[in-house]
């Protein structure tokens, strides 16, 4: 197993301070403490807002800092000097917060106007020896306007254009690496896209994350939730058959069935088992998850609740239901309630409630039914997009593909990876 990293966030401002860049910071750390590693947050402006990790509001490092502000006017009046101060200061805070440190992340300051002393004291810092890796996180540039400020083209700003030897550049997109490559030239600029963490979107219960890690729910291709108890009447055989059709026709599905059964009971006893009997001969154990009997990787045993299920609703593509009979459908009005698209056995209680859902009949082939299902997701403009977001845009996923891998790459060639 790798070796957590130590890991400096560094920003202007922090939460409870609303924008877009200090909810991508909230997010990374957040993302990279659930995963083991150490994390540090350094801001100019803001709250210590969680417990989980340690959070230093210095406000000379903020954007607005009075002290800040009157030496910047003072250098665009040609007194450069003014710097030495602040720029002094602040580089002592940044060694006392970046001891035992890998990597600093470093979210715009190295790029904006906005507070040219932490700029100077950054690129200082990338100058020891003995100090972090520093990482340029760039979402903006002023250089991009059509008319920048006169005074941003003179010096001391123009250290604002100009690569530091020792700092590697990052960058959120393709689009923004066209534009720094083309005003800040004679550097390599890797795109690692920000992302999303549902965990903290969506409100996600502690059971819920953990199984969406086991199963690698945000990483699949499709997944398929069905909350029905495990009775012969939900006809959960034919989902079985369905899922196997979804599979073949190349997707990585997962299909997560969370009801219970009873195990006094000597049918539902049997049934279970004969489920269990097609998920092994189809070779779906990878494909299927049946909660009933659920246990994570530590042995304690899964306890479905509604915010559960919930939960389920959220992370999953499609409600599946293939009940043979059923005196109403309360999944179906569920799943609407979220947007969640459904498809659903074409009985009188699911046509009442129905709309805009896939629609099959009980003798129809599975393979013929699971074919139908993608074409209707294929047809769902809110599907494609919360697939695509989920695959490639959760922190999870990124982390684990391209940011971390990145972090340690770069560490390594310092040698500065973790003892």
């Amino acid at each position: 197993m790798d070796t957590p990293l130590r890991i400096g966030i560094l920003h202007y401002s922090c939460p409870p301070v609303i924008g877009g860049v200090e909810e991508i910071l909230s997010q990374q750390a957040s993302v990279f403490q659930r995963m083991g590693h150490s994390v540090s947050i350094l801001a100019g402006m803001g709250e210590v807002y969680t417990e989980d990790f340690p959070v230093r509001i210095e406000p000379v490092l903020g954007s607005k800092n009075t002290r800040i502000i009157k030496v910047q006017e003072e250098c665009k009046k040609g007194h450069q000097g003014s710097l030495e101060r602040p720029t002094n200061r602040i580089h002592k805070i940044l060694k006392d917060w970046s001891q035992g440190l890998d990597v600093i992340i470093a979210h715009n300051v190295l790029h904006m106007p906005f507070n040219l002393p932490l700029t100077l004291s950054l690129r200082r810092l990338a100058d020891s020896e003995d100090g972090p890796v520093v990482v340029s996180w760039a979402h903006d540039s002023p250089y991009f306007q059509t008319s920048p400020p006169k005074y941003l083209n003179g010096p001391p700003w123009l250290v604002l254009q100009h690569p530091h030897p020792n700092i590697h550049y990052v960058t959120i997109s393709e689009s923004r690496k066209r534009l720094f490559e083309k005003y800040y030239g004679g550097t390599h600029w890797k795109v690692l896209h920000n992302g999303i963490d549902p965990v903290r979107f969506f409100y996600l219960d502690t059971n819920s994350v953990r199984l969406a890690e086991e199963l690698d729910m945000f990483s699949r291709d499709l997944v398929v939730v069905q909350p029905s108890r495990v009775t012969p009447r939900k006809n959960l055989e034919l989902s079985v058959h369905i899922v196997r059709g979804i599979k073949l026709m190349g997707h990585n599905v997962l299909f997560v069935l969370t009801g219970a059964y009873d195990p006094h009971e000597g049918r539902a006893v049997a049934y279970y088992r004969r489920l269990r009997y097609w998920i092994n001969e189809l070779g779906l154990q990878d494909n299927i998850a049946v909660l009933a009997e659920y246990r994570f990787r530590d042995g304690k045993k899964l306890v479905p609740d509604r915010v559960f299920i919930r939960d389920l609703y959220l992370m999953a593509d499609l409600l599946l239901m293939t009940s043979k009979d059923e005196g109403f459908g309360l999944p179906l009005l569920e799943a609407g309630m979220i947007k969640l698209p459904v498809a659903c056995s074409e009985i009188p209680a699911f046509k009442e409630v129905g709309e805009g859902v896939c629609f099959f009949r009980l003798d129809e082939p599975p393979l013929s039914i699971a074919g139908r299902i993608m074409e209707y997701l294929a047809r769902s403009n809110t599907h494609k997009m919360f697939r695509n977001v989920m695959r490639g845009y959760v922190w999870n996923v990124l982390c684990t593909k391209d940011v971390l891998p990145f972090l340690r790459e770069i560490a390594s060639q310092s040698n500065k990876t973790p003892s």
